[in-house]
């Protein structure tokens, strides 16, 4: 069989942090209110477009896996807030990188958007239509956020990350994974004012309202990662046991618990870094994976189960064979423009020009 082999990884962080003690400044809340109902303690607001995170994170992986840019034969770019619709924004990345010879794409299935890259590019190479590939899940949600709202305000935040894929024969890669969506439920986590149904009505991009019903996605979220990590493991013949460690994704540590006593998994095999970033919708179980590497959490010949679930509502959970190389080859100099702005100074722009608008 042909496998989809991952030798590269990055991840790109804005350096700025916002706080729970900075949103305490606008929002009526406070530390322990948002770390006891999410896991939060801060998360990273982005000063360059979705496009720039996604490139650093992209350089990193490759050097990583001691490429060029001329090696990528695809580009799958997983996000939710493009910096355009038309042209896409793995065109541009592919432009910053050098990357002439790859085909370039977006996905939107909101946080499961960098799973659902990995799917595709992992399909195409198994399939033989590419040898390599670049996985991209990056977001910018600041600028789109409505700061007004206590219920969502709290839990977003900015960060990219980025796989490198190439074809092996060897066992590693995705072995199997499960994708699904809750079509039916998909109004329970929407935002209003993001998209081309509301073209010519008045609304400037960025004027949105966010519906987010915490306790029915609460529910739908635990269900569909628990179905579709079952799914995974029939297809790879594994039990629960079995898997070494679980990456998932960070959207609140509660439905983390929740799902792991479902799977009835170790505590210890599960990697968490929610408390740093919160939920940056489709680079969070990406931005985990990438950590979880660099940090030694991710053994040699190891299973890995990273289970997901995003706005939609979409599902999935994949079952990743790691290969026998935990270090990267070498790494770039290739940084993010430098920026003085505090995450609350950031913030607070963003919340001013909104007001703006509106008057």
């Amino acid at each position: 069989m042909t496998y989809a082999a991952i030798t590269g990884w990055g991840k790109c962080l804005p350096p700025a942090t916002l706080s729970n003690d900075d949103l305490a400044t606008f929002l009526e809340t406070d530390d322990e209110w948002i770390t006891s109902r999410t896991g939060m303690k801060e998360r990273r607001i982005s000063h360059v477009t979705v496009s720039e995170l996604a490139y650093v994170a992209c350089a990193r992986a490759l050097a990583a896996a001691g490429k060029t840019a001329k090696d990528v034969d695809l580009i799958v770019f997983g996000s939710t807030t493009f910096d355009e619709l038309c042209p896409n924004a793995a065109s541009n990345v592919q432009r910053l990188l050098g990357a002439e010879n790859a085909a370039c794409m977006d996905v939107s299935t909101a946080c499961t958007g960098g799973m659902y890259s990995l799917s595709v590019a992992t399909s195409m190479i198994k399939s033989g239509v590419v040898k390599t590939a670049l996985v991209i899940g990056a977001e910018t949600i600041s600028p789109i956020m409505d700061w007004e709202n206590r219920d969502v305000a709290v839990l977003f935040g900015d960060g990219s990350a980025a796989l490198y894929l190439e074809q092996s024969d060897n066992e590693s890669g995705v072995i199997t994974e499960a994708l699904g969506c809750y079509g039916e439920s998909r109004d329970i986590l929407s935002v209003e004012g993001w998209g081309m149904k509301y073209a010519n009505k008045g609304r400037v991009l960025g004027q949105s309202n966010w519906a987010f019903l915490g306790q029915e996605i609460f529910k739908k979220a635990v269900a569909g990662m628990a179905q579709a990590c079952d799914k995974a493991l029939v297809k790879a013949e594994l039990s629960a046991e079995q898997i070494n460690s679980v990456v998932p994704h960070q959207a609140n540590l509660r439905i983390i618990d929740t799902l792991v006593k479902r799977l009835k998994v170790d505590k210890e095999k599960v990697f968490v870094n929610i408390h740093k970033y919160g939920n940056m919708s489709a680079a969070t179980t990406l931005v985990a994976f990438v950590e979880a590497i660099e940090e030694n959490f991710i053994a040699k010949d190891s299973y890995v189960l990273l289970p997901a679930f995003g706005g939609g509502l979409t599902w999935s959970a994949h079952v990743v064979k790691w290969g026998n190389r935990t270090h990267a080859l070498a790494t770039t100099d290739v940084e993010l423009p430098k920026s003085e702005k505090s995450g609350l100074a950031l913030v607070t722009d963003i919340i001013n020009a909104k007001k703006s608008y509106k008057s």
